[in-house]
């Protein structure tokens, strides 16, 4: 299993918005739901700056995920380019795995 984590800081006036689409029942999750590999999203807010997040989504394998994005392109795309406009920075942290 993979887990690929991200950090966000949401625009204040849009943080309603930005936890709608990225929560573990929201638009991205809705979206990868689609594919029997996803395994959930987790999104936590940073206690001491509200308006960072840091965000994974679980997977598979990378190879699932790569697969899911070649497959629904244009609804990932379309998605990213509508939730663009809740951030003030969005950062790819890295691609983990688990551990035993």
């Amino acid at each position: 299993m993979i887990y690929i984590v991200w950090r966000f800081t949401a625009k204040p006036d849009r943080m309603t918005d930005f936890e709608r689409h990225y929560n573990s029942e929201g638009s991205w999750a809705q979206l990868f739901g689609r594919s029997p590999a996803f395994r959930g999203t987790t999104l936590l807010r940073d206690s001491s700056a509200p308006n960072r997040y840091l965000l994974w989504d679980c997977w598979d394998s990378l190879a699932s995920f790569d697969r899911f994005k070649h497959e629904h392109g244009a609804e990932y795309a379309a998605l990213d380019n509508q939730c663009e406009k809740l951030t003030e920075e969005e950062v790819n942290v890295g691609v983990f795995e688990s551990v035993a």
